[in-house]
């Protein structure tokens, strides 16, 4: 293990930069910064994202010998929108994200995030923005957009809204990549994501970022249901050069739809051998009391800024990884 940062000063100037662009960015459009805490007292129930964990002994409500347990966010998501349904105006931030995976090329388990909240933005709105955003960090080509049912006809010539396991199974049999877990593999979403992440996403965004948007409903557990069709949820990433850049969202505002697909996402939990999370009360509190009509998006800065230096991994981009921290 080296003391050393992994991140050269060249490149630390560099993504000083870029985050200065940034903020500059949100400050010509009046978006606002603001701060939400690291720990908070429940997580997301997302059936494929961990959480770190820690224990706290001076809590109110238990004895000093008793610890609550207490969570690294593993984004701002529901303590921004608590702000939103507080009063608060159109707002963004800069900061920390933790989520519990393995290290690797375009992860690090503590990691740098940018998310904001457009009030009155539909996801079209947001893809704007996001673009405009990219394109003057990066200084690429104007970004393209698809929807993810015409992205997946385009590229494997499979409909997803009307597909089936066999199709899927054929279709990754023939490119070569089926392995015993995925012929066990009864989630139809398990197996699209699969498809779109080893057969898709390697051939889109390579000369300018990619917007995927109107995902399957049941990918995007935040995000309203399209009225035009029921099959899809007004939801959207951005890919550029082989790197899932953003994700973004029309928000869910409808507490109790809320509830159900954290319920939902319990359930998955419990089919693959996790423990079910606790629902963040806080945060349907907020959403009894009303959340403005808005869209939400999160950007992972750090590989932001490995596509503005060109760096081909993201310790090159961050003073000390997890492996010497």
């Amino acid at each position: 293990m080296s003391w050393q940062p992994r991140m050269n000063w060249p490149h630390a100037k560099q993504r000083a930069q870029v985050l200065g662009q940034i903020r500059a960015f949100f400050l010509a459009r009046n978006v606002i910064e603001v701060e939400t805490p690291i720990l908070a007292h429940a997580t997301v129930t997302d059936a494929h994202l961990d959480a770190f964990v820690t224990h706290y002994n001076y809590s109110q409500d238990s004895h000093c010998d008793e610890s609550i347990n207490l969570f690294a966010q593993t984004s701002p998501e529901f303590a921004m929108k608590r702000l939103l349904a507080s009063g608060y105006g159109c707002c963004y931030q800069i900061c920390k994200a933790f989520r519990h995976e393995e290290q690797g090329r375009y992860h690090n388990p503590e990691f740098t995030m940018l998310e904001w909240y457009r009030i009155d933005f539909d996801h079209f709105q947001l893809m704007d923005e996001v673009a405009a955003l990219i394109e003057l960090i990066l200084g690429c080509d104007q970004a393209e957009r698809i929807s993810y049912q015409a992205l997946f006809i385009r590229e494997v010539d499979i409909d997803p809204l009307m597909t089936n396991k066999e199709q899927l199974l054929a279709l990754i049999a023939g490119r070569g990549k089926l392995s015993d877990w995925l012929e066990k593999e009864d989630s139809l979403d398990t197996l699209l994501q699969f498809v779109m992440a080893e057969l898709i996403e390697p051939n889109i965004g390579k000369d300018a970022p990619c917007f995927v948007y109107n995902f399957p409903a049941s990918q995007a557990s935040l995000a309203k249901i399209s009225s035009q069709d029921l099959r899809v949820a007004e939801r959207f990433e951005c890919y550029f050069k082989g790197i899932e850049l953003a994700n973004g969202f029309h928000e869910l505002t409808d507490a109790e739809q809320q509830k159900l697909r954290f319920g939902q996402d319990n359930e998955i939990r419990a089919q693959l051998g996790k423990a079910k999370h606790r629902i963040d009360e806080n945060f349907i509190s907020a959403l009894e009391h009303g959340l403005p009509s808005c869209a939400g998006v999160a950007l992972g800065i750090d590989r932001l800024i490995m596509l503005a230096l060109s760096a081909s991994k993201i310790d090159q981009v961050i003073t000390f990884s997890i492996a010497n921290a």
